[in-house]
């Protein structure tokens, strides 16, 4: 095979610069006509300092879009150097960033401590922002004060490429505790100013791609030379890094306060001592236990141990960890039990407990954790000394919620929950599977419609998925949904329709885009009452653009066509009916 002829970039006509700048410059003007004439016409000056990089000219934009006055526009254009081939764009961009409020500065300078082209979770990246202390605020949640700085960094072109991930169909099918969640890169030449302003306190060791199957790679050659005392931010992503970091502190003794290790770590911590200072830690073990001692970690706000798979549970004095504020938990498979007085860790958060097929239930007194925001995962068990799901009525969660092992709850307890004031997302319900769920004399669980009805959620609900539901009906409520945009039903096998006949189908699901359903195989039709029957039936579903259904064997026909005026993607399986 041939090469293809590489192609040099050239840079973009001032025209085009032009209009980048006006656009993000002027954005807070409607109309062109509004824009303040005496500063239109400085752009022209202001092109000039850009060399024809969208990417100064967009940071330029964004930082004159903060400046109202012509004294302050003439100040940036003294201050901005022409981009030159040795300088590049850096003068500019270190502009911008040096016009960023302190705590902004300290945001974003952080992200030094992630690889060049690194796929942040911005979720992650806020409560690593508040570990660290980057942002105080009394009157308002820390974690919306980080999402405005996020925004904020955003609009200036520090972060790009923000995006939201969508669990597919495999992973909803498979493992209903799938999220979805935010994501964003740094462009390069951004990364190299928070570097500039990070370099002496950030230390980065990763496995070259060239090198990836090499049994002998660059981090054998010098175990210290990575890790310099001055070090306080560490990033790894290289083969067992336990090993390394092992290696490296035999010497030295940095007082680390952020490790992220990006890698699954096989070999044991040593110098557990030498961890005192952190702030922030990231491990993915492959051993059954946690390795550090908690008494050595007084400090830490911010402990991520998902995907640990083999863990089966956390040593007991994890509850004295009282600043702790995010313990994530999710993808840990083996995980058995939650620590017992998990009730004195007040300080948390952010509990992340999906993907834990194995935890049984949750530790007593949860409603004593009154600070907590997210919790991504409630096990109902059965013991006694368990927390009941009403424990949560007090709690003020927000985003993703899964409740597991339904069969477990009471009516009652179901309404103490009180997820109807709880801004909740993302929401997952999820019953016992049932060994007699083949038998088609499996009888009508009445119970499971009493605990459903009172599950009602914030009218704000995005998304909702229901398994293995053991009545023939959904409540009224599910009809009522109007913001939702994703509904996934799976094994709720003796349910025989949809919707009732008692909803407003003319407005019904305005909002619904994803509709998945699977294993219903009583569901003979849509709606409670004949398709004639209905009012304003055209206006069902106007927005839907992806229809799942498999092995729902009873299901005889879809609704009409105009049902469905926006349908892109349709996969229907075993459906014989």
């Amino acid at each position: 095979m041939g090469t293809v002829k590489a192609h040099d970039l050239v840079a973009l006509e001032d025209k085009f610069i032009k209009k980048i700048i006006k656009t993000t410059a002027f954005s807070r003007f409607k109309k062109a006509e509004e824009r303040p004439t005496e500063l239109v016409g400085m752009v022209d000056k202001i092109v000039e300092r850009c060399a024809g990089s969208p990417l100064a000219a967009t940071a330029l934009g964004s930082l004159l879009c903060t400046k109202t006055s012509k004294e302050e526009w003439e100040a940036i254009s003294i201050r901005s150097n022409v981009c030159t081939e040795e300088t590049g764009i850096l003068p500019i961009l270190k502009l911008s960033y040096n016009d960023l409020p302190s705590h902004m500065k300290q945001c974003f300078a952080f992200c030094a401590v992630f690889p060049k082209d690194y796929e942040i979770d911005v979720d992650k990246l806020i409560q690593l922002w508040i570990a660290h202390g980057f942002i105080q605020e009394k009157q308002v949640r820390l974690e919306t004060v980080g999402k405005q700085i996020f925004h904020e960094l955003s609009s200036r072109s520090f972060f790009q490429d923000v995006k939201q991930i969508q669990a597919t169909v495999e992973e909803i099918v498979y493992d209903g505790s799938c999220y979805s969640r935010t994501t964003c890169r740094i462009h390069d030449l951004m990364h190299d100013v928070a570097l500039s302003v990070m370099e002496k306190v950030c230390a980065l060791a990763t496995m070259e791609p060239a090198k990836i199957e090499s049994v002998v790679t660059t981090e054998e050659s010098s175990q210290s030379e990575w890790l310099p005392n001055t070090a306080r931010h560490l990033f790894l992503s290289c083969r067992d890094p336990a090993k390394k970091l092992n290696s490296s502190l035999k010497n030295s003794s940095p007082a680390i306060q952020t490790l992220l290790c990006d890698t699954y770590m096989s070999s044991s911590l040593q110098h557990l001592s030498k961890y005192t200072s952190l702030q922030a830690l990231q491990l993915c073990s492959q051993r059954r236990s946690f390795q550090l001692k908690p008494k050595h970690l007084h400090h830490l706000r911010y402990l991520d141990l998902s995907r640990s798979r083999y863990i089966k549970a956390l040593p007991e004095d994890v509850s004295i960890l009282y600043n702790l504020q995010t313990l994530n938990l999710s993808g840990c498979e083996s995980l058995c039990r939650l620590p017992r007085q998990m009730k004195y860790m007040t300080s948390l958060h952010h509990l992340y407990t999906h993907g834990c097929p194995q935890l049984k239930c949750m530790p007593t007194d949860l409603r004593k954790l009154t600070s907590l925001q997210t919790l991504t995962c409630f096990v109902a068990g059965s013991d006694p000394n368990c927390s009941k799901v009403g424990e949560l009525g007090n709690l003020n969660l927000g985003g993703q919620l899964k409740l597991r092992n339904l069969a477990n709850v009471t009516e009652v307890d179901a309404k103490a929950a009180n997820l109807v004031n709880k801004e909740i997302r993302e929401l997952r319900l999820t019953w016992n599977f049932r060994w007699d769920y083949y038998e088609t004399s499996w009888r009508d669980n009445e119970e499971d419609a009493k605990v459903l009805e009172n599950l009602k959620p914030h009218d704000g609900l995005h998304a909702i998925g229901i398994q293995s539901y053991g009545a023939t009906t959904f409540p009224t409520w599910m009809t009522m949904l109007q913001n939702i945009v994703e509904i996934h039903l799976f094994n709720c096998r003796k349910l025989v329709w949809l919707f009732s006949g008692e909803c407003d189908t003319s407005f019904a699901f305005p909002n619904l885009k994803e509709l998945m359903l699977k294993g219903l195989v009583c569901l003979e039709k849509w709606w409670e009452i004949d398709n004639d029957g209905m009012q304003g039936e055209a206006m069902m579903f106007p927005l839907l653009e992806n229809l799942h259904i498999s092995d729902c064997v009873k299901l005889k026909a879809l609704p009409g066509h105009p049902t469905f005026p926006k349908l892109q993607n349709v996969c229907i399986k075993k459906c014989p009916g």
